[in-house]
């Protein structure tokens, strides 16, 4: 796994924490709920070749 895969996660993250309190300050929680979804989702989406490698390596290693 390359650290710039790090960094872009921790970047997600920093900017959906600081956007959400900006919206839970303005009182919009329920679009501040949606931000925090979609960051996660974000996030998963970074992950997501990284997840099917681990899941080819995992099969291959137990012979599935």
């Amino acid at each position: 796994m390359n650290i710039d895969v790090i960094f872009r996660i921790a970047a997600v993250g920093l900017l959906v924490a600081v956007l959400d309190q900006v919206l839970a300050r303005a009182g919009k929680s329920e679009y501040s709920v949606l931000l925090t979804l979609s960051g996660l989702l974000a996030a998963l989406l970074l992950l997501l070749p990284y997840l099917s490698q681990l899941f080819r390596s995992l099969r291959t290693l137990f012979d599935l």
